[in-house]
């Protein structure tokens, strides 16, 4: 007796779907948009703190060449040509020197607190797009995750309601693999994000911190100028009375107190 063949054959195996990029963008609903926004003001804003934050354009080459020319040796530096150098290359290198320029006449260490501030106003004007970044990291995840929470709830709203076709975990998969969308997309953006915020925030400190170095190198250049010449906007040096100075910057007493005899004598005049 011969052996029967295997009337049973293995069933075919289902053929899973691929993933489309598309279809998952579509099917993450309205809070799609949002993280969508945010995702193009991280790559404007990336894209134009990395063209501006570059050497370059915080301490030009010419500009600092020029200065440190003028200032060699310290005793011939001529206040008037170097603030035309950094009206000629504005930057915040030159803005800050140009604050120092102003403040000839002035005690050095004067001269030194107003380059501080001025760097200080300039860092956070060049900070304010990072800042920008930074809340773009902190604030899609947490979109993202809202869209999620949004579908997980829609999907298990739609499981009480099934058709006969369906199961409800079926029904619960695809709805969760929809609403998790949202999370994914929110993390593609917010990483990106805090890493260039970081890179950004780093590149600052350090360009500004060769600012610095730069304008203190140059304040000594001003200080034989204290007391005794002021520079105006137009790069002209105008001569200081020295006595005139030395009382307009020391504080004076108050008057003495009148005695009641000549507040006595003062009414009777009166």
């Amino acid at each position: 007796m011969q052996d029967q063949p295997e009337a049973t054959e293995a069933a075919p195996e289902r053929e899973v779907p691929g993933i489309d990029l598309l279809t998952l963008v579509t099917r993450g609903g309205g809070f799609m948009i949002p993280i969508g926004i945010m995702s193009l003001m991280v790559v404007a804003l990336a894209f134009e703190k990395l063209m501006s934050l570059r050497p370059e354009k915080m301490l030009p080459s010419e500009l600092a060449n020029e200065l440190e020319d003028l200032a060699t040796p310290l005793d011939r530096f001529s206040p008037g040509v170097a603030l035309q150098s950094c009206r000629e290359y504005p930057s915040p290198a030159g803005r800050v020197v140009t604050a120092m320029l102003l403040r000839t006449g002035q005690p050095l260490a004067e001269i030194e607190r107003t380059a501080n501030e001025t760097m200080e106003r300039e860092a956070d004007q060049q900070a304010s797009a990072i800042r920008w970044l930074t809340l773009a990291a902190a604030a899609t995840p947490l979109m993202g995750l809202l869209g999620t929470v949004w579908g997980m709830i829609v999907a298990f709203h739609e499981s009480t309601a099934l058709t006969a076709d369906r199961s409800r975990s079926e029904q619960l998969s695809e709805g969760i693999y929809t609403a998790l969308v949202t999370t994914l997309s929110g993390l593609i953006v917010a990483i990106p994000a805090a890493m260039l915020a970081l890179y950004l925030e780093n590149r600052l400190a350090k360009l500004f911190h060769q600012i610095e170095e730069f304008a203190f190198r140059l304040a000594p250049a001003l200080a034989p100028y204290a007391g005794l010449q002021r520079l105006d906007e137009d790069g002209v040096l105008h001569s200081l009375d020295r006595k005139q100075s030395i009382m307009t910057d020391t504080p004076q007493p108050p008057p003495p107190p009148r005695s009641a005899k000549e507040k006595r004598s003062g009414i009777k005049a009166g």
